[in-house]
């Protein structure tokens, strides 16, 4: 399961940063500085990129503190008298924390220069929500980065009390997901395109790929297209040529279509004549006013 390797991947990552600070502080700076180098990068790395919601996101916080308390207590230990890296080590370990470095700026920055922006209001209710994929642009967002558009689209999932999105690491009840069953309001005043939920929901982590397989709803405003997808079936409650209101309920969430696990995709494009939708020029969505990134928490009071 693509799940437990993500989370995998995840703690031997964060197990081996760990590791690697350790080592540096047990000898002089002088001889073990490409190892620290190396752990900082990629416990920085690892704490921006890692898939730990899958577990709990405070896994994520009790990381960056064991980090941060190794590197303090690291000045304070007697140091070994050990030989530092050989020279190709040397070299390896400053490549590797140069490329993590450059990959944890790319987080914050993304690889499409400034983006036109979008502001929604977030469409649900209290609580507090995940962006289980997102960004701008690579590397964050890399698979949406790969659908026709979806650049700056956003998959978004619902924290329990815990900080998972589901009751377990994997599962494949639905009603295991948090989100499942949430209501979808919408984010904008606008006019509905279409609307559809005759699809089933995918049981985890089945999923059917195609967009006629995704239950729907696309609005339109006088500048742009919002498309929300992965709807539950049979939950839609408005119609094709609807107008609706910001905050009107417009379905629930579900896990149908090209999807493993329920949660919202959301996408939002410039309005274009003589094009459809998806080929309009991808808009970077705020909420409430806000732009959020790749494993960020939305608060929604």
């Amino acid at each position: 399961m693509i799940i437990y390797a993500l989370l995998g991947l995840t703690l031997i990552l964060a197990f081996v940063s760990l590791r690697l600070i350790w080592k540096a502080g047990s000898r002089s700076l002088r001889v073990s500085y490409s190892y620290l180098l190396t752990g900082i990068s990629l416990a920085s790395f690892i704490y921006l990129y890692g898939t730990w919601v899958y577990l709990s996101i405070y896994a994520d916080d009790v990381f960056g503190i064991l980090a941060l308390l190794l590197l303090l207590t690291g000045f304070f230990r007697k140091k070994q008298n050990a030989a530092g890296p050989s020279s190709w080590r040397f070299r390896a370990n400053l490549l590797l924390a140069m490329l993590l470095t450059g990959l944890s700026v790319l987080y914050f920055t993304g690889t499409t220069g400034s983006s036109k922006v979008v502001n929604l209001s977030f469409p649900f209710k209290k609580g507090n929500y995940f962006v289980l994929q997102g960004g701008k642009g690579l590397p964050t967002n890399v698979f949406h980065f790969s659908l026709r558009g979806a650049v700056y689209a956003m998959d978004i999932v619902k924290l329990n009390h815990f900080g998972g999105r589901a009751d377990k690491v994997f599962s494949k009840r639905l009603s295991d997901y948090e989100i499942f069953g949430d209501t979808l309001y919408a984010p904008c005043n606008g006019r509905v395109v279409r609307a559809y939920s005759n699809n089933p929901d995918n049981i985890p982590p089945n999923m059917k790929r195609g967009p006629k397989n995704t239950n729907q709803v696309l609005l339109e405003t006088d500048s742009t297209y919002i498309f929300m997808g992965h709807l539950r079936m049979n939950s839609v409650l408005v119609k094709d040529g609807e107008e609706v209101v910001v905050g009107q309920p417009l379905a629930c969430i579900g896990n149908s279509g090209f999807s493993t696990e329920p949660h919202l995709h959301i996408q939002v494009h410039r309005r274009q004549e003589g094009i459809p939708w998806y080929l309009g020029q991808p808009l970077y969505i705020h909420f409430n006013g806000k732009g959020y990134l790749l494993n960020e928490v939305i608060h929604n009071r």
